[in-house]
């Protein structure tokens, strides 16, 4: 079993790029932006219970690390880059500290390491029981909209809320919320000391607006990218900004990974 994903072509001596995209998103989150960056082959995953893996069900994290190991194999992808948002940011960053072979770089958006506070921690997992129940039982149009207004999506205008409710809506309830307690934050293991270990390059970029991931970004060893008018959802909010720092990351760093 592999993750579905669309694939595209670019020159043969650049590495791959390997999106992983957020919660209730699709491989076609990262595309907008990914589409400025045609010199390099891109790979763009439906995660567990999303697009068309929503069929594939996972139990924790290392699941999804082994599947997307797979998945890299059977694509036969040697060298890559590993780009993530929120949820697929930390997925990305949980398969970093696993040490896969060919990983030559990580950059996240929005991703939080890791809950150090048992407290937390179960303050976490109740909730994403809350929205789990709410996700099953639907309507997703309602649920959505009660999703949108969580603190972290302040920055959104009315109008951008319509448009994520009316595209977050298509999902399959079940699945997302199968996958939501799977990788809840809650069981998520804090990976802060397994960053500060890593010897990959590891960059962090946020939206000017997302003052909660300005504040976590500045707790990790990672090389810190704020993207202007944007919040937590910068690379939706802001498309060309986040490219233009995409290929500023690879410009700069890849002539040392290769």
């Amino acid at each position: 079993m592999i993750l579905a994903g669309t694939q595209r072509k670019g020159q043969a001596d650049k590495p791959w790029l390997v999106f992983l995209h957020g919660f209730s998103g699709d491989c076609r989150e990262w595309q907008l932006p990914g589409g400025h960056l045609d010199a390099y082959p891109r790979l763009y995953l439906d995660l567990p219970g999303h697009g068309e893996s929503a069929s594939i069900a996972v139990s924790n994290f290392a699941d999804v690390s082994r599947l997307l190991e797979r998945t890299l194999v059977s694509y036969n992808i040697l060298n890559y880059w590993l780009v993530g948002y929120s949820l697929g940011g930390r997925i990305a960053l949980y398969h970093a500290c696993q040490r896969p072979d060919g990983l030559l770089g990580l950059i996240v958006e929005g991703a939080h390491p890791g809950l150090s506070d048992e407290h937390a921690r179960a303050s976490r997992r109740a909730s994403d029981a809350h929205w789990a129940a709410r996700f099953r039982q639907g309507p997703l149009e309602a649920v959505f909209a009660d999703w949108y207004q969580q603190p972290v999506f302040a920055s959104l205008t009315p109008a951008q809320r319509e448009q994520l409710v009316a595209l977050r809506s298509h999902n399959n309830g079940t699945t997302l919320a199968a996958m939501l307690q799977a990788t809840s934050l809650a069981e998520q293991p804090d990976l802060r000391a397994a960053l500060a270990e890593s010897t990959v390059p590891f960059f962090y970029l946020f939206g000017e607006q997302d003052h909660k991931f300005r504040d976590i970004a500045r707790q990790l060893s990672a090389i810190r990218h704020e993207i202007p008018h944007a919040g937590h959802n910068a690379h939706r909010e802001n498309p060309v900004a986040v490219a233009e720092r995409l290929a500023q990351i690879l410009r700069l760093s890849t002539k040392d990974t290769l």
